[in-house]
């Protein structure tokens, strides 16, 4: 069967129950997604699926289908990073680093839907990601000059075709 993996289509032959976490990393080689608890609790291996965050340990393959899948390797546009890799960077986020692809994913779907989000809005989206180094107030600093980053690059395009 056919899968889109950041805009890439991927020939793959599994069990359709077979979880998506395994195929993306074992037959579309994308080792990004990380395996964390198994039970969709943790978060570690967040993608998106037509935009929305999902957890990837619990997606059967035949759910994502003629869908659009987006791993953290599909967010940055060529060798620049997105707002999101970079604000993570410039604010020392990640510690141990392993929730990290699972916490831009989650953050990422939330800027696509909210380019201004409230404590609160980070708060409810990013509550299914944990971190085990307790770097939140860090994530939370992430997304915020992420948000303002992608506001400002907005604002300038408007601005130089209008």
């Amino acid at each position: 069967m056919i899968l889109k993996v950041n805009d890439k289509n991927h020939e793959v032959e599994a069990d359709p129950a077979t979880p998506l976490l395994w195929v993306i990393r074992e037959q579309c080689g994308l080792t990004g997604t990380k395996f964390g608890c198994g039970i969709g609790q943790c978060g570690a291996c967040t993608v998106q699926m037509d935009g929305v965050a999902v957890r990837s340990c619990l997606t059967p393959l035949q759910a994502a289908v003629d869908k659009e899948i987006t791993t953290i390797e599909g967010i940055a546009s060529g060798t620049a990073l997105h707002a999101l890799q970079q604000a993570w960077i410039e604010e020392q986020v990640p510690q141990c680093g392993y929730c990290q692809s699972g916490q831009i994913m989650s953050a990422h779907a939330l800027l696509a839907n909210n380019a201004s989000p409230t404590d609160d809005d980070i708060d409810q989206a990013m509550s299914g990601n944990i971190c085990r180094c307790g770097t939140y107030s860090r994530i939370k600093k992430g997304i915020k000059k992420a948000a303002a980053e992608l506001a400002l690059t907005s604002t300038t395009k408007i601005e130089n075709n209008g």
